[in-house]
Protein backbone atom coordinates (compact mmCIF):
# COMPACT_ATOMS: atom_id res chain seq x y z
CA UNK A 1 0.00 0.00 0.00
CA UNK A 2 1.04 3.57 -0.51
CA UNK A 3 2.54 5.64 2.23
CA UNK A 4 0.49 8.67 1.12
CA UNK A 5 -2.30 8.09 3.64
CA UNK A 6 0.12 7.38 6.48
CA UNK A 7 2.17 10.50 5.72
CA UNK A 8 -1.02 12.59 5.45
CA UNK A 9 -2.18 11.36 8.87
CA UNK A 10 1.21 12.03 10.47
CA UNK A 11 1.33 15.52 8.97
CA UNK A 12 -2.23 16.21 10.13
CA UNK A 13 -1.28 15.05 13.61
CA UNK A 14 1.84 17.22 13.62
CA UNK A 15 -0.22 20.26 12.63
CA UNK A 16 -2.23 19.85 15.84
CA UNK A 17 0.65 18.81 18.09
CA UNK A 18 2.49 21.97 17.05
CA UNK A 19 0.23 23.98 19.34
CA UNK A 20 2.01 27.30 18.83
CA UNK A 21 2.24 26.85 15.05
CA UNK A 22 5.95 27.56 14.76
CA UNK A 23 6.71 24.47 12.68
CA UNK A 24 8.52 22.71 15.53
CA UNK A 25 7.40 20.26 18.18
CA UNK A 26 8.69 21.48 21.56
CA UNK A 27 8.12 21.21 25.28
CA UNK A 28 6.10 24.44 25.08
CA UNK A 29 3.69 22.78 22.62
CA UNK A 30 3.08 20.02 25.16
CA UNK A 31 2.34 22.55 27.89
CA UNK A 32 -0.06 24.37 25.57
CA UNK A 33 -1.77 21.08 24.62
CA UNK A 34 -2.11 20.23 28.30
CA UNK A 35 -3.73 23.58 29.00
CA UNK A 36 -6.05 23.22 26.01
CA UNK A 37 -7.18 19.73 27.00
CA UNK A 38 -7.65 20.83 30.62
CA UNK A 39 -9.86 23.73 29.45
CA UNK A 40 -11.82 21.42 27.18
CA UNK A 41 -12.37 19.04 30.10
CA UNK A 42 -13.63 21.94 32.22
CA UNK A 43 -10.69 22.29 34.60
CA UNK A 44 -9.91 25.72 35.97
CA UNK A 45 -6.71 27.52 35.11
CA UNK A 46 -4.15 26.94 37.85
CA UNK A 47 -6.03 23.95 39.29
CA UNK A 48 -4.35 20.73 40.36
CA UNK A 49 -6.36 18.89 37.69
CA UNK A 50 -4.87 21.17 35.04
CA UNK A 51 -1.38 20.69 36.48
CA UNK A 52 -1.79 16.90 36.39
CA UNK A 53 -2.77 17.03 32.71
CA UNK A 54 0.15 19.31 31.86
CA UNK A 55 2.49 16.89 33.71
CA UNK A 56 1.10 14.03 31.60
CA UNK A 57 1.87 15.96 28.42
CA UNK A 58 5.37 16.83 29.64
CA UNK A 59 5.95 13.15 30.35
CA UNK A 60 4.95 12.43 26.74
CA UNK A 61 7.47 15.05 25.56
CA UNK A 62 10.32 13.70 27.66
CA UNK A 63 9.59 9.97 27.55
CA UNK A 64 8.28 9.61 24.00
CA UNK A 65 9.34 12.44 21.75
CA UNK A 66 12.84 12.98 23.15
CA UNK A 67 13.70 9.28 23.48
CA UNK A 68 16.56 8.39 21.18
CA UNK A 69 17.33 12.00 20.33
CA UNK A 70 20.58 13.81 21.09
CA UNK A 71 21.01 15.22 24.57
CA UNK A 72 19.98 18.85 24.54
CA UNK A 73 17.36 18.45 21.81
CA UNK A 74 14.80 21.20 22.31
CA UNK A 75 12.75 20.88 19.14
CA UNK A 76 11.70 18.33 16.55
CA UNK A 77 11.07 19.44 12.98
CA UNK A 78 8.13 18.23 10.95
CA UNK A 79 10.51 16.23 8.75
CA UNK A 80 12.08 14.51 11.76
CA UNK A 81 8.66 13.79 13.24
CA UNK A 82 7.29 12.34 9.99
CA UNK A 83 10.39 10.16 9.51
CA UNK A 84 10.52 8.80 13.06
CA UNK A 85 6.78 8.28 13.38
CA UNK A 86 6.49 6.79 9.90
CA UNK A 87 9.22 4.26 10.72
CA UNK A 88 6.99 2.87 13.48
CA UNK A 89 4.61 1.52 10.81
CA UNK A 90 7.20 -1.15 10.04
CA UNK A 91 8.03 -1.94 13.67
CA UNK A 92 4.86 -3.00 15.52
CA UNK A 93 6.74 -3.77 18.75
CA UNK A 94 8.29 -0.29 18.89
CA UNK A 95 4.95 1.25 17.89
CA UNK A 96 3.18 -0.49 20.74
CA UNK A 97 5.90 0.50 23.21
CA UNK A 98 5.99 4.16 22.19
CA UNK A 99 2.61 5.08 20.76
CA UNK A 100 0.94 2.59 23.10
CA UNK A 101 2.51 4.45 26.05
CA UNK A 102 1.25 7.75 24.61
CA UNK A 103 -2.21 6.24 24.22
CA UNK A 104 -2.24 5.03 27.83
CA UNK A 105 -1.36 8.55 29.00
CA UNK A 106 -4.15 9.96 26.83
CA UNK A 107 -6.59 7.38 28.18
CA UNK A 108 -5.82 8.46 31.74
CA UNK A 109 -6.78 12.02 30.78
CA UNK A 110 -9.77 11.24 28.53
CA UNK A 111 -11.45 8.85 30.99
CA UNK A 112 -12.77 11.72 33.08
CA UNK A 113 -15.15 9.59 35.16
CA UNK A 114 -12.47 6.91 35.79
CA UNK A 115 -14.77 4.16 34.50
CA UNK A 116 -12.01 2.44 32.53
CA UNK A 117 -13.74 3.34 29.26
CA UNK A 118 -14.30 6.48 27.22
CA UNK A 119 -17.84 7.35 26.14
CA UNK A 120 -18.75 9.56 23.18
CA UNK A 121 -18.97 12.68 25.34
CA UNK A 122 -15.58 12.11 26.95
CA UNK A 123 -14.10 11.38 23.52
CA UNK A 124 -15.44 14.63 22.07
CA UNK A 125 -14.30 16.78 24.97
CA UNK A 126 -10.83 15.22 24.98
CA UNK A 127 -10.42 15.44 21.20
CA UNK A 128 -11.71 19.04 21.09
CA UNK A 129 -8.74 19.93 23.30
CA UNK A 130 -6.42 18.74 20.52
CA UNK A 131 -8.46 19.50 17.44
CA UNK A 132 -10.22 22.79 18.09
CA UNK A 133 -12.15 22.66 14.82
CA UNK A 134 -13.64 19.23 15.55
CA UNK A 135 -17.42 19.51 15.70
CA UNK A 136 -19.60 17.16 17.73
CA UNK A 137 -21.12 15.48 14.66
CA UNK A 138 -17.67 14.63 13.26
CA UNK A 139 -16.49 13.42 16.67
CA UNK A 140 -19.56 11.22 17.00
CA UNK A 141 -19.00 9.76 13.54
CA UNK A 142 -15.36 9.07 14.38
CA UNK A 143 -16.40 7.51 17.68
CA UNK A 144 -18.75 5.10 15.89
CA UNK A 145 -15.85 3.92 13.71
CA UNK A 146 -13.55 3.49 16.70
CA UNK A 147 -16.15 1.67 18.84
CA UNK A 148 -15.42 -1.66 17.17
CA UNK A 149 -17.75 -3.72 19.34
CA UNK A 150 -20.57 -1.16 19.14
CA UNK A 151 -21.20 -1.05 22.90
CA UNK A 152 -21.24 2.76 23.10
CA UNK A 153 -17.85 3.08 24.80
CA UNK A 154 -14.22 2.78 23.85
CA UNK A 155 -12.57 0.14 26.00
CA UNK A 156 -8.93 0.67 26.89
CA UNK A 157 -8.01 -1.72 24.06
CA UNK A 158 -10.19 0.15 21.53
CA UNK A 159 -8.90 3.56 22.64
CA UNK A 160 -5.22 2.54 22.65
CA UNK A 161 -5.60 0.50 19.47
CA UNK A 162 -7.18 3.43 17.63
CA UNK A 163 -4.26 5.70 18.45
CA UNK A 164 -1.64 3.14 17.48
CA UNK A 165 -3.52 2.39 14.27
CA UNK A 166 -3.87 6.09 13.41
CA UNK A 167 -0.13 6.68 13.60
CA UNK A 168 0.98 3.41 11.95
CA UNK A 169 -1.63 1.98 9.56
CA UNK A 170 -1.39 2.32 5.82
CA UNK A 171 -4.79 0.61 5.39
CA UNK A 172 -7.36 3.13 4.09
CA UNK A 173 -10.14 1.10 5.76
CA UNK A 174 -8.57 0.97 9.23
CA UNK A 175 -11.00 2.28 11.89
CA UNK A 176 -8.10 4.05 13.65
CA UNK A 177 -7.85 6.44 10.70
CA UNK A 178 -10.85 8.18 12.29
CA UNK A 179 -8.92 9.08 15.47
CA UNK A 180 -8.82 12.82 14.66
CA UNK A 181 -12.22 12.95 12.96
CA UNK A 182 -12.62 12.41 9.24
CA UNK A 183 -9.53 10.64 7.88
CA UNK A 184 -7.30 12.69 5.58
CA UNK A 185 -8.46 10.66 2.56
CA UNK A 186 -12.06 11.63 3.38
CA UNK A 187 -11.42 15.39 3.14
Amino acid sequence: MSDNLLIAKINHGFDHLDADGDGLLTERDHVLMGHSVARSLGHQEGSEAEAAIVRAYLTIWHDLHLTGRSTGTEAITREQFVASTGALADDPVAAQETIGALAEAFLAVADADRSGTVDAGEFFVFQRGHFAGLCRDDADEAFRHLDRDGDGTLSAAEFIGAIVEYWTSRDPEAPGNWWTGKPPHAF
